[in-house]
């Protein structure tokens, strides 16, 4: 073999561990869930608005409530 080769094999040989590392590594956290998947198991749907929309309403409920009722002189300087 010459020393191209030998370079060349080497060189290939270096970025597939890199490459099967990578893949890897980004696979593993995951790898519950996958499996979890693969046997049927359903997630919950996940429903970012639903929760956000929710979570607004309850602010602005609270934010309502916790102010008093206004006394009309007031709403008169308010609006002057």
């Amino acid at each position: 073999m010459s020393g191209m080769m030998i370079v060349s094999f080497m060189v290939f040989s270096g970025s597939f561990a890199v490459a099967t590392a990578v893949i890897l590594t980004s696979i593993a956290p995951q790898w519950s869930r996958i499996v979890s998947l693969a046997l049927g198991n359903v997630e919950p749907a996940f429903a970012p608005l639903q929760t956000l929309a929710r979570a607004e309403r309850r602010i602005a409920v609270r934010r309502w409530s916790s102010t008093g009722m206004p006394q009309p002189s007031q709403r008169w300087n308010a609006a002057a």
